[in-house]
């Protein structure tokens, strides 16, 4: 079976986990990267075997650090068949007009807007939106795990509101520009972006959310209220979570009380760069109550969104018309497990 092709453009955060993740897959390879700068991560896209696109103006400053260069980004164009765009936001309609003009496929980040692509995908809960389409976004990482556990639970009993409190980390551990430092920082623009994202993909969903930006660079965690349309116990909501393919469940008397612990749990797991795929959610601190459900939940920023590319990857380009069995495949080459 022919693979499909490729192309990161970006190899930063998330574009090289997606590139390792696609490597990994049995029915797509990756064609090549992109850098615009000859950084380390240049050196280290080499150094795993990728072949280098950079923008014409950045070749020369790619000689002069002796790193060798397959050609320019519009060159990558031509190799793959499928570009995965992890590119900074508010750039997509530049290159979604690059992407348009090579008669390219192209997915995108969540740090672009729903209207740029029209379809905002999540694997299990709109997987065949994405069909054979030309353009898709990836929603962000905390609209991932937000959905992750509310499709479930909405599919099985309905959900009627949702207020979410998104505590959210300041930076990615690799990232020393960014703040805050020693402070909390309140999201004062309400509701925050994350509540109208969900409603991209959930658009029957009323779910209002707020943000505080905290000094720390592991995961976010989200405190999440749910009122439901009927009666719920606690045991069923869990039985709905552990039935879903990206949501681990664990248990702060183990000893993983919180983020620090989690990411200590994806090395011991042997996951790349110790990434947490799935979204986390503390069993003993899921209770409902009547109508209302309560739960913790925290996220991986630099990896969450890794599986749900991949999966668009073949909704986009028709190679698994199941979501079910596309999620199993993805899962099975992450090593992600119930």
């Amino acid at each position: 079976m022919s693979k499909v092709k490729v192309g990161i453009n970006g190899y930063g955060t998330i574009g090289k986990r997606v590139a390792a993740a696609v490597s990994k897959q049995e029915d797509m390879e990756i064609s090549g990267v992109t850098k615009t700068r000859p950084t380390f991560e240049a050196q280290t896209a080499l150094d795993m075997g990728f072949d280098l696109y950079v923008p014409e103006g950045s070749l020369k400053a790619f000689g002069s650090a002796g790193m060798p260069v397959k050609g320019t980004i519009k060159d990558l164009y031509k190799a793959a068949e499928i570009i995965v765009d992890c590119t900074p936001g508010d750039v997509g309609e530049t290159y979604k007009a690059e992407y348009e003009a090579a008669g390219i496929k192209a997915i995108f980040q969540g740090g672009e807007d729903h209207s740029l692509t029209g379809i905002s995908f999540n694997s299990t809960a709109n997987y065949s939106e994405s069909w054979g389409a030309q353009f898709s976004r990836v929603v962000s990482c905390n609209t991932t795990g937000l959905l992750r556990t509310l499709f479930p639970i909405d599919r099985k009993i309905k959900v009627t509101n949702v207020y979410a409190t998104l505590v959210r980390r300041a930076a990615d551990p690799g990232d020393s520009k960014s703040g805050p430092i020693n402070g909390l920082e309140p999201i004062v623009k309400l509701p925050t972006h994350h509540g109208p994202d969900v409603k991209s993909v959930m658009p029957w969903l009323n779910i209002n959310t707020m943000a505080i930006k905290a000094s720390t660079t592991l995961m976010h965690l989200h405190t999440v209220t749910a009122e439901l349309q009927k009666e719920s116990s606690t045991e069923e909501i869990l039985e709905i979570m552990r039935a879903s393919p990206r949501v681990k469940l664990i248990k702060s008397g183990s000893g993983l009380k919180g983020t620090a612990e989690i990411m200590e749990l994806g090395k011991d797991l042997g996951r790349d760069r110790s990434d947490m795929y799935e979204v986390v959610v503390w069993e003993d601190g899921v209770k409902a109550v009547g109508r209302m459900l309560y739960y913790y939940q925290a996220v991986h920023q630099e990896s969450d969104v890794v599986p749900e590319n991949v999966d668009c990857i073949r909704s986009m380009c028709k190679l698994e018309e199941d979501a079910c069995a596309s999620v199993s495949k993805t899962n099975k080459a992450l090593g992600i497990v119930r």
